[in-house]
């Protein structure tokens, strides 16, 4: 299936925003209704979404890499920008409030543990603080250094980022 530009433009909105719903892409793309959106969906973009158990649409792994987008940031279009919106679970969003800033001394999965306990009273597993860091990484708001282990801080300011828990 060839996309058009419009089509393709409109595929990286719905990488940029999942989960999104009907009246979100309705208002980004101009549209009279959330029906044109479902329309539009089913013509133009059916095979690169889906919408998952609470009826939120969400872009394949084949859209996402079809439009060279990373899922749930919304940047300026640059390639080596910052994103300026970020939309991560829970624990990410905790983590990107607490883990090191970039001036700072980058720091091991298990200092940002610790920061986790402290300042939220929670106890994630080591590996989902892994995770969480790396999935920030790849979003380009996490730095590693790489010292005896594996160190993590902020490559950007806090304030420059607005995160969005989903």
């Amino acid at each position: 299936m060839t996309l058009s530009d419009e089509a393709k433009e409109r595929l990286a909105d719905i990488v940029r925003l999942q989960p999104t719903k009907n009246k979100a892409l309705q208002n980004r793309w101009d549209l009279e209704s959330g029906s044109e959106v479902h329309q539009y969906l089913e013509s133009e973009l059916k095979d690169y979404y889906y919408r998952d158990d609470n009826s939120l649409i969400r872009a394949t792994a084949e859209a996402a890499e079809l439009v060279g987008v990373d899922p749930g940031v919304e940047g300026d279009g640059e390639e080596e920008s910052v994103p300026s919106v970020i939309r991560v679970p829970a624990l990410e969003a905790r983590v990107f409030e607490v883990v090191a800033g970039p001036d700072d001394r980058s720091e091991s999965v298990v200092s940002v543990l610790n920061k986790l306990r402290e300042e939220f009273d929670i106890d994630p597993d080591v590996d989902d603080v892994r995770r969480a860091l790396q999935s920030l990484r790849r979003k380009g708001v996490i730095e590693v250094i790489y010292r005896t282990v594996p160190t993590f801080h902020l490559a950007v300011e806090r304030d420059e980022v607005d995160v969005e828990v989903v």
